[in-house]
């Protein structure tokens, strides 16, 4: 049960599925436990990654509109 729409839901899950069935294919014969102990690592290990990613582009983008700003200030 979800309060996300469908589409959302069914992305999630086909996303969820690859992640499972590229570690079920490295052929290292784990537990299903295992497996969707591994899923969740490497999904928070690319969560992690593009949060970090997505804080330093925010930062820029608001170092550049302080920039404008200023420019703009100084012009008026």
């Amino acid at each position: 049960m979800s309060d996300s729409e469908d589409e959302q839901v069914a992305e999630v899950v086909q996303f969820l599925n690859k992640k499972v069935d590229e570690i079920l294919h490295s052929g290292n014969g784990l537990k299903t436990l295992n497996v969707a102990i591994l899923a969740a690592l490497n999904i928070s290990e690319e969560f992690l990654k593009l949060k970090k990613v997505n804080k330093e582009l925010c930062d820029k983008l608001e170092n550049r509109a302080e920039e404008l700003i200023q420019l703009i200030e100084e012009t008026s």
